[in-house]
């Protein structure tokens, strides 16, 4: 098989972890890029369930190795954590797992800063995982964030002395917070040097001779293309990049290490925390719409890391095209079709009408600020909907004609066939539309 950058295309949570855990037996290396433990990519596997935050989710699969690359931020006591859970379970995690040296880390004084913004009154409240990703991601541009490599090295103790007098003056004057627990530092730093310097190494490096060797490389993309720092409804983002782009960076590949990008999305829409969602049907408060209700319902949405309630919505189809255009998307992988069995109308945004000067006009594009995507109001497109179920689909003529109007509709104003289709949450239920795809 080819390189395939495969990611998100909506607001996240759109079952990365099951693509990504199909395509794993096929590929050689699967590479985590960017994010750290706000992702939350579940697996379910018969009556198992496995969600995985930092680990890429081929680490299930004997002959993959995984590879988590610079462009992360690593929570050593939550990394841990996560592979003493995986061993527990029988997977050799140690064996097939590769760190970056260059991973930046998420240190107690991110998590009590993430805290205490959310906490706050002062700017604004984004709704973020309170993972401390934000922080990390911020001392890493500041130049005085802590890698895996700096553990081993002599200005380490420089480094912890010089932040935790910046955030504890930051925490204690600023948010009026309690200071850093000195003894919650040295216990993550001695975690960290004693089990995971081990499986550090140059990741540059070894993907290179990987692809040397011939081997195909997954590049596993966490959070969602609207989402992105430059490319999403900012300031309501992650504090990375999510797009393609970003899984060059984040391992040291160049451009023509990659063959394919698949774009995955769920078949209607969801987004956890604050921000715009101009198709949002229902959000567990205000917003009660049926169809939305449904969705959240038979979907099971609730956030893997975080356990919040994910708003609902319909397909968005403007959403998809601008990250089909700021990604190089070459296929879709289409999400919980089955959410929508038995809804007598389905419905797929096709743009936005906004107030331009007192008159009205219609735009296919995502606003530059918050304030105006958040003024938009959907342009639908209204299908009728399919009383048979697709739970469960394996194979394409077991699809109703309902629902296979819907898929070719989204072709049709996404500008991007649908290569893949999971019907339920097992690692079978899914159908692969176009094998060529993957060649």
């Amino acid at each position: 098989m080819g390189n395939i950058i495969a990611i998100g295309i909506q607001w996240g949570d759109e079952g990365k972890g099951k693509i990504i855990d199909l395509l794993a037996p096929d590929m050689d290396v699967v590479a985590r890029f960017q994010g750290g433990p706000n992702a939350g990519h579940t697996l379910m596997i018969g009556d198992n369930r496995t969600v995985l935050h930092h680990i890429p989710s081929g680490i299930l699969h004997d002959r993959t190795l995984c590879v988590i690359g610079n462009g992360t931020v690593l929570d050593p006591e939550k990394l841990l954590a996560e592979i003493d859970g995986l061993v527990a379970g029988g997977i050799p995690v140690e064996q097939r797992l590769k760190i970056s040296d260059r991973c930046q880390l998420i240190m107690p004084w991110h998590r009590q800063l993430d805290a205490a913004r959310e906490g706050s009154k002062k700017g604004t409240l984004i709704g973020t995982t309170g993972c401390g990703i934000g922080p990390a991601y911020e001392d890493k541009a500041a130049r005085r964030g802590i890698r895996l490599a700096d553990l081993s090295g002599t200005h380490l103790d420089a480094l912890v002395r010089g932040n935790m007098e910046y955030y504890n003056h930051l925490l204690v004057e600023y948010y009026h917070s309690s200071p850093v627990d000195p003894e919650a530092v040295r216990r993550v730093i001695t975690q960290a040097q004693e089990r995971l310097l081990a499986l550090t190494c140059d990741v540059t490096l070894l993907l290179h001779a990987q692809r040397q060797k011939g081997a195909s490389i997954l590049f596993e993309g966490a959070q969602g293309s609207m989402l992105d720092l430059d490319h999403g409804t900012y300031p309501f983002v992650t504090s990375s990049n999510t797009t393609a782009g970003a899984a060059l960076s984040g391992l040291g590949m160049g451009p023509g290490a990659v063959d394919q990008v698949l774009g995955i999305a769920k078949a209607y829409a969801t987004r956890v925390g604050e921000g715009p969602f101009p198709t949002e049907l229902y959000d567990g408060n205000g917003r009660q719409d049926p169809a939305g209700k449904q969705m959240a319902d038979v979907g099971k949405e609730f956030g893997a890391t975080t356990g919040r309630l994910r708003r609902t919505g319909w397909f968005d189809a403007a959403v998809i095209r601008h990250a089909v255009r700021i990604n190089g998307i070459t296929g879709l992988a289409i999400t919980k079709l089955d959410v929508l069995d038995g809804m007598e109308r389905v419905k797929i945004g096709t743009g936005y009408e906004v107030d331009d000067g007192g008159r009205k006009a219609v735009i296919d594009w995502i606003p530059s600020t918050a304030e105006a995507y958040a003024r938009c109001q959907p342009v639908y497109h209204t299908m009728e909907g399919w009383s048979e179920s697709t739970y469960g689909a394996t194979d394409l003529q077991q699809l109703p004609e309902g629902a296979m109007r819907f898929l070719r509709k989204i072709e049709e104003v996404c500008g991007v066939p649908v290569v893949m289709l999971s019907t339920g949450p097992d690692r079978s239920h899914v159908i692969r539309l176009v094998p060529g795809f993957f060649a």
